[in-house]
């Protein structure tokens, strides 16, 4: 007997279990981010070396923000010449360069300034260069680095030679020269920011080409500009989130760079001028009296020394906790 189609049972509606989201497959865009996140973190706390250069930063970048208030508490100035503290021929009175409780570093020679207070105030020079100079050339690579590896043709051959030429120009040359042009009027401290951080872009700006020229060619990418996405839309949503790990990484590396070529520059004597104090200045001084007062030059040195160190630490850290193509799997 044929059978109507008005005359078959209505099919059984399915359990409200049975029909559910597909999970989110692991690496794909929506589980990513927050297990790239993690794993990063986890990454980053095992890493007792990253920790002790994040806190070594830290402790640093306090000291610099607040520099005028630790040496106000302690009633010691960079400034301020202390001669009683001095012997007859210029050399601090006492053991180890003069240390006391008035001058927990001891004092420097000829002057008597506290090295204490040089050493805090200076932390406040050399790091405001440092980070300043490392701002100025990240902003450079990012914009010269994304825009040819984005746009490539005749611009990215332009930005490819201008890499080239500034990787292979004599640096340290160009920056004393320029230095010692600048009018002794002219603030130091933006001119050093200015000379290191317009030099200092190329070796990043080589690598984030490179990483635009490989997220330029992911599928969500040529979808955004299918549909009509503006060029600024895409690479500010599409490329730039992609390089945010490459960007941190190369910042923290690059900032010991860039407070090592300020105290290379005052160690020469083209760097802040006197009386401003800065690590670089400070070792440069002591380098003439290393022989009859070494003391003048151990904590300069060190703090220089401990700094550059913090951030290798903290970028190496950074680095494998972030790049899942480094580092060990913890």
């Amino acid at each position: 007997m044929h059978t109507s189609v008005q005359d078959t049972p209505d099919a059984a509606p399915a359990p409200a279990d049975a029909v559910r989201p597909a999970p989110a497959v692991p690496g794909s865009s929506e589980a990513q981010p927050t297990s790239a996140t993690r794993t990063g973190l986890r990454r980053l706390r095992s890493d007792r070396a990253a920790l002790l250069g994040a806190g070594i930063v830290a402790l640093t970048t306090l000291v610099a923000l607040f520099a005028p208030l630790i040496t106000g508490l302690l009633g010691v100035d960079p400034y301020t010449y202390d001669l009683d503290a001095l012997d007859a021929a210029g050399l601090p009175l006492g053991r180890f360069g003069g240390i006391s409780a008035a001058h927990p570093f001891g004092v420097e020679p000829q002057t008597g300034r506290d090295l204490f207070a040089i050493v805090v105030e200076g932390t406040r020079t050399s790091f405001a260069i440092g980070m300043g100079a490392t701002i100025l050339s990240m902003v450079i690579a990012i914009a010269l680095g994304v825009s040819a590896g984005y746009f490539g043709g005749w611009w990215d051959a332009l930005v490819s030679r201008l890499t080239d030429i500034t990787l292979g120009f004599p640096h340290l040359v160009f920056m004393i020269a320029v230095s010692a042009i600048v009018p002794a009027t002219a603030p130091r401290v933006p001119v050093m920011i200015a000379i290191i951080g317009i030099l200092g872009w190329p070796s990043t700006a080589r690598v984030l080409r490179a990483r635009t020229l490989s997220l330029r060619s992911r599928t969500y990418v040529g979808a955004s500009r299918a549909m009509g996405a503006s060029q600024w839309h895409v690479v500010t949503t599409q490329i730039l989130p992609g390089l945010v790990s490459t960007i941190i990484v190369f910042t923290t590396i690059s900032i010991p760079g860039k407070i090592t070529s300020e105290a290379a520059l005052s160690f020469l004597g083209v760097g802040v001028t006197p009386p401003t104090p800065s690590w670089g200045r400070a070792i440069g001084s002591a380098v003439t009296w290393v022989s009859t007062d070494p003391w003048y030059l151990l904590f300069p040195g060190a703090a220089l020394l401990l700094v550059t160190l913090a951030f290798n630490l903290l970028g190496d850290g950074l680095r494998d906790a972030l790049d899942p193509r480094t580092g060990d799997n913890r």
